[in-house]
């Protein structure tokens, strides 16, 4: 794809949306680690639905380890693998406190030393807790990045690399929100809807043409 092309795409999203944001519900950097750990093959509708509970006992590392594993696994329950998922919350909230004073850190390699926090964990909360210009690469932007021929990979790691290559450095900050929400709502895993699509005109998805609205 031609860099005028790409400079483009990302244009029009910022004119949809100036300012995205994430789908899940937060307080502060740490209760946004903890949604993000619980996303983990589950939906940001049914995590924010566990966490209302959680976060309003639990807001803070040590009012985590207050509550317990038990109470954990009781409050999201409701989300796929939450047995594992209470034990890493535990295990996370601990290691924060006695190796980083409470605070969730700030570099992709101290994040990634926490139970349950795999890179593109560590690239969400570095992006909207701190700022960061990482692009976390769940299933609807690897779907988007190939299906479009924006970022073609064939693992999760390198559609991230590619991205982190050819998106202009003034989109880098939002380009992961832009990609995923276009992903969950236009470019659909099913029957994506071509036909709305801002982007259509630079989309090499071969079937694209078949689709109607």
């Amino acid at each position: 794809m031609k860099k005028t092309q790409i400079e483009e795409i990302f244009r029009r999203f910022s004119l949809q949306e100036p300012e995205p944001k994430g789908e899940l519900n937060y307080q502060n950097s740490y209760t946004l680690l903890v949604a993000v750990v619980l996303s983990a093959q589950a939906t940001d509708t049914g995590v924010n639905k566990a966490t209302a509970k959680l976060f309003a006992h639990a807001d803070s590392p040590s009012k985590m380890l207050e509550l317990g594993e038990e109470k954990v696994r009781s409050s999201i329950q409701s989300i796929g693998l939450f047995k594992n998922k209470a034990k890493n919350i535990i295990a996370l909230s601990r290691q924060l406190l006695d190796e980083f004073g409470g605070e969730v850190p700030d570099t992709r390699e101290e994040l990634e030393r926490l139970p349950g926090v795999g890179r593109k964990t560590a690239n969400v909360v570095l992006n909207i807790a701190f700022g960061q210009p990482t692009i976390a690469v769940d299933t609807h932007l690897f779907r988007v990045g190939n299906r479009t021929g924006l970022a073609v990979g064939k693992t999760p790691l390198e559609v991230e690399l590619r991205l982190n290559k050819i998106v202009p450095d003034k989109y880098k900050r939002h380009a992961h929100h832009w990609l995923i929400l276009h992903g969950r709502y236009v470019c659909v895993a099913r029957k994506p809807k071509c036909p709305i699509c801002s982007i259509n005109e630079f989309c090499v998805y071969p079937e694209k043409t078949k689709i109607s609205p």
